[in-house]
């Protein structure tokens, strides 16, 4: 079984390539090709953490993806980073290990932001600033992606932790230092400046209402992906003229559709919508809800030890 290390990984991502690999995997997981069981949680309650595993495989393909990813919010007075993970590439055909991707979570936290980014390039949006609420590794990796599909000038950010709201301007800032990085006093004044919306948190109250959300606003809710997590009013997702899902089953679970059931018969898939070719409308409100897919992480696993060994046999 090959080790892949954290520092291989990094150097195998493409992001253009990454938003690519993701719209395959939703396409095939829309198309019924992938067998994708629902994910597993666990809560270490003394420690506030959550496990989450999740499984995929591709009819026809050669292997099978098993992913641990944690959340341990203590970690950074231990002088560790909150969240953790590794994935598991096995061999379809004898169900051997072929290669562990000892990613540290990395690859989760990026193939989620990449599947944000391609619904927005799906979407047709052209926005020169987004807007994030939330601060930590997904909040910086949402900026790098976005930037990758738009031509972007402006960042809005709020967050609840003055101290973690500067840390984030500054990693921003060096990421991408073309675009300026602009923080806000509370979610609702982020929305009035921007129409493209992604939130990043661990919030199990709402933090935007359908009144703070402007017309012609996209958002990404990323942060809600257990059970009792919320990040948006359900009036928001009652108000969207889109409402597109990652995954129906997930999201009616774990996502923010929990919180309005009302809605599920609305709800696109976002791979149904993938294949359908069709675009948002740029006076209504859309929303995407994402609970993240074994089958992200799968496709990313995948292509991440073709690039490692295509780059070894060089």
């Amino acid at each position: 079984m090959q080790i892949l290390d954290i520092e291989e990984l990094t150097r195998s991502l493409v992001d253009s390539e990454i938003i690519d690999v993701m719209s395959a995997a939703l396409i095939a997981q829309s198309r019924g090709e992938c067998e994708t069981p629902m994910p597993m949680h666990l809560d270490i309650a003394p420690e506030h953490g959550e496990v989450h595993m999740k499984s995929s495989y591709r009819r026809g393909g050669k292997y099978f993806a098993l992913k641990t990813a944690t959340a341990f919010p203590k970690n950074p007075a231990r002088g560790l980073a909150v969240g953790s993970g590794t994935m598991l590439l096995s061999s379809a055909e004898t169900g051997q290990p072929v290669a562990m991707l000892d990613d540290g979570g990395h690859l989760t936290d990026v193939r989620t932001a990449a599947v944000s980014a391609m619904v927005a390039q799906a979407l047709g949006r052209n926005d020169s600033s987004i807007g994030i609420l939330g601060t930590g590794i997904q909040a910086r990796l949402q900026a790098r992606l976005h930037a990758a599909i738009l031509n972007l000038k402006r960042i809005f950010v709020w967050g609840r932790t003055p101290q973690h709201v500067e840390m984030y301007k500054h990693h921003a800032r060096h990421l991408l230092p073309d675009v300026h990085v602009q923080s806000v006093a509370s979610p609702a004044e982020l929305a009035q400046n921007t129409r493209l919306i992604i939130t990043v948190t661990a919030s199990r109250r709402p933090l935007l209402d359908a009144r703070d959300v402007l017309p012609g606003t996209h958002i990404s809710a990323v942060g809600a992906d257990s059970v009792g997590k919320q990040e948006l009013n359900a009036g928001i997702l009652r108000r969207a003229s889109l409402l597109l899902v990652d995954s129906l089953a997930q999201c009616e679970k774990l996502g923010e559709l929990q919180h309005a059931l009302d809605q599920t018969d609305r709800a696109t898939e976002v791979g149904e919508f993938l294949q359908a070719g069709a675009a948002g409308s740029n006076d209504a409100v859309t929303v995407c809800d994402f609970t993240g897919l074994g089958v992200e992480d799968l496709y990313i696993a995948e292509y991440c030890y073709s690039r490692c060994r295509n780059r070894d046999a060089i």
